[in-house]
């Protein structure tokens, strides 16, 4: 099975952090922490700078890695880095077909893709609170 290196980040805003509704492709109209595929020769924490400017038009500061999450998807499986950064502008969208800042126990609110549902847990263990 071929594995894809992505990355995502985990916007936090105040106490809230953001959560998209993806707007394109195979996984259309699923959640997900905003991200992408890491380039070849490009480090993660270079692919979620670069994936965030594509993505939502503004420069993040990556303040941790919050953990690597693994998933297997019926085609193919997906190794995901994950960082909690903050925003540093005011993000564009342009690829999103909705968004929502959540609190941590509010997570559980919208329909996360299956390899997103197991970045909740990092978040609660970094932000405290319970991830539903």
């Amino acid at each position: 099975m071929k594995t894809i290196h992505v990355v995502c980040a985990v916007l936090r805003l105040g106490d809230k952090v953001l959560a998209v509704e993806r707007g394109y492709g195979e996984f259309k109209g699923g959640w997900e922490f905003p991200g992408g595929k890491v380039e070849p020769g490009e480090t993660p924490e270079a692919a979620v700078k670069r994936e965030i400017d594509e993505e939502l038009g503004i420069v993040i500061e990556i303040e941790a890695m919050l953990g690597r999450v693994e998933h297997d998807y019926p085609s193919f499986h997906l190794s995901m880095d994950c960082f909690l950064a903050r925003p540093l502008g005011k993000p564009a969208y342009r690829e999103a077909e909705d968004h929502r800042f959540l609190a941590v126990e509010e997570l559980g609110e919208v329909d996360f893709l299956p390899a997103d549902r197991k970045v909740l847990p990092l978040i609660a263990a970094a932000l405290g609170g319970r991830a539903k």
